[in-house]
């Protein structure tokens, strides 16, 4: 019976083993995210632009809840959307509703912070190798849209308001996305809240240097453009997915 137990929930598991694998294909998703919401929005009406980011975000959730298992595809094409709607949503407060990027940051933190406290409470665990309910799913892509959201805008915080630039922002949260992994693999430190604490500052840290890369010279960018951005980027992520897909080294063996 144990044994049939182990197997169901090995079965039921949706996300991947977390290797170097993962980290990548995570920072590529948030700069992605990041270049393609600001290419969208520019390029289109932006109603439109966060409509079908929406719309997007919908359909890959419907995905993801619907298969039994882990599929690297539909998996990371979630992750693409949460980056660019998420992107959208902390800018829409900036910019559609004119609300200072401290007071978005902070905001989106509370709500993190919340949704983290109830994931506990009702699951006891944050750990993201138990998830293999729908319960404990929609905890962890509450969870994800969240970090997406407040990266988003403390990337744009330090960036802008604080003044420091979208390099010298992405030099600074590769220092602190280096703390946890540091902490854990030298100082035992659990390795829930090293991955979730590296988790939120991929989004910051991947945006801040696509930024810098795509933005115009008089921004503070490199100006090679967001659409060129946004499609390298995009063939990346397709080929390191293709990759996992074919070898299985993100399943647990």
């Amino acid at each position: 019976m144990f044994l049939n137990k182990y197997l169901t929930i090995k079965t039921l598991k949706k996300v991947p083993e977390i290797t170097i694998y993962f980290w990548i294909i995570k920072l590529l998703t948030t700069a992605m995210g990041e270049v393609t919401s600001d290419f969208l929005v520019k390029n289109m009406d932006p109603v439109i632009a966060v409509g079908l980011g929406g719309l997007g975000l919908l359909i890959s959730l419907i995905l993801q809840f619907y298969v039994r298992k882990y599929i690297p595809w539909i998996y990371w094409l979630t992750v693409v959307m949460v980056a660019i709607f998420g992107t959208m949503a902390a800018d829409v407060l900036h910019i559609g509703l004119g609300i200072p990027y401290l007071i978005s940051t902070i905001f989106f933190a509370i709500v993190l912070s919340a949704i983290f406290i109830l994931w506990y409470k009702t699951e006891k665990t944050l750990s993201i190798h138990s998830i293999f309910t729908p319960r404990r799913e929609i905890f962890y892509w509450a969870t994800v849209m969240a970090t997406f959201a407040l990266g988003t805008a403390a990337g744009d915080m330090t960036a802008t308001t604080l003044g420091l630039g979208y390099l010298t922002s992405g030099i600074l949260f590769t220092i602190l996305f280096a703390i946890p992994a540091i902490g854990y693999f030298k100082f035992r430190v659990n390795e829930i809240l090293a991955f979730w604490i590296a988790y939120i500052l991929t989004r910051p840290l991947g945006a801040s240097f696509a930024d810098w890369v795509g933005r115009p010279t008089n921004l503070g960018g490199l100006g090679l453009g967001t659409g060129v951005v946004s499609l390298i980027l995009t063939i990346l992520i397709i080929i390191f997915v293709a990759y996992l897909t074919l070898t299985h080294e993100d399943v647990e063996k």
